[in-house]
């Protein structure tokens, strides 16, 4: 330490305590001199600030079986307004429907794909058939093994679009596939892991499409606890926007129906009946209801007709969105992705 570092035996404190605070200041100084100027702040965008704000919608797609299909209007809606969801949810047709649009393959070629694919009716036969897991001699057995029943892996694969991501952690959205665990009579969540089995197993329903069993856990149509799953995103987002296709079972009224319509529609009962004491227990923020009650839920060769039976919700979307997010969040719609 140097003499200049101590006061002189003949300074006052009040002389010390002034140079010190002089020394200070110095010191304070000659910092902010080396300190490099801020760099000026970057212009916050409106499409950043939009797309932080569109981050907030949920999209949650029901079961239906083919009247699922009418999720489709919906999706290209979002597209054509340029809104991504921060998270989808889906249970049977709406997770494989889901897991095709988290995967970032467009609505429109979405529709493209499976409206080739269904109007292919001799390919149909042929996926169907390699997908089957039993003979029609199996029922002449002590098995009694189920002619028609598929296997669900093989027979989404065949049947959803190239560009199908395999593992969630690939997806360009985040999806939540619900099924059903039968053992334990209750919901079976999925986020991670390989993407197929938990898509096939949501849809496996009970009597056409084999269990698919994950982790020691047999699981089953998701539908059969939950076919609107609005539960699912809870917390997720800040709105929520879901399609339920559950609607009125497609028999006409007066009509003894066929053991299997009877089956079919008896299915398509009992999830109309959940799905409504779900929702009400949980509303979404915005509510869709496609008017595809004339369709029933193996009518995939009618594509065409559903498809167009559920056009006007296009419109529907795009208005009650572009008003939930511009009137409420102060927001513009994003760019098509």
């Amino acid at each position: 330490m140097t003499s200049d570092e101590f006061p002189s035996e003949n300074a006052s404190p009040a002389d010390t305590d002034a140079d010190k605070g002089l020394a200070a200041r110095a010191r304070r100084a000659r910092a902010a001199r080396r300190k490099p100027p801020p760099e000026p702040e970057a212009p916050v965008h409106a499409e950043a600030e939009t797309e932080r704000e569109s981050d907030t919608l949920a999209l949650v797609l029901g079961s239906g079986g083919a009247r699922g299909l009418a999720h489709l209007p919906v999706l290209e809606a979002l597209d054509e307004l340029g809104v991504v969801p921060s998270i989808v949810a889906g249970t049977s047709i709406g997770a494989l429907i889901g897991a095709a649009y988290a995967s970032g393959i467009p609505a429109r070629e979405i529709r493209l794909h499976l409206v080739h694919t269904f109007r292919d009716r001799a390919g149909m036969l042929q996926k169907l058939l390699a997908a089957r897991v039993g003979r029609f001699t199996d029922l002449l057995s002590a098995g009694l093994g189920n002619p028609v029943m598929v296997d669900g892996p093989t027979l989404f694969s065949a049947f959803l679009p190239e560009g199908l991501k395999s593992d969630f952690a690939e997806l360009k959205i985040p999806l939540a596939v619900l099924a059903t665990d039968f053992h334990a009579r209750s919901p079976a969540v999925f986020t991670s892991g390989p993407l197929l089995p938990p898509v096939a197993a949501s849809a496996a329903v009970p009597g056409l499409v084999r269990p698919v069993e994950i982790d020691g856990r047999v699981l089953i149509d998701g539908a059969v606890v939950d076919p609107v799953p609005v539960a699912c995103v809870a917390g997720r987002a800040r709105y929520v926007l879901a399609i339920d296709v559950t609607g009125r079972a497609s028999i006409r009224d007066g009509l003894v129906p066929t053991a299997l319509e009877a089956t079919l529609a008896a299915a398509q009962i009992m999830q109309a009946v959940i799905s409504a004491e779900k929702l009400r227990q949980r509303p979404p923020d915005i509510l869709v209801q496609p008017k595809v009650d004339a369709f029933g839920i193996l009518d995939f060769l009618h594509t065409h007709a559903i498809l167009h039976a559920s056009e006007p919700v296009k419109d529907e979307v795009k208005r009650r969105v572009t008003a939930l997010l511009d009137v409420r969040t102060g927001t513009r719609p994003l760019s098509p992705r």
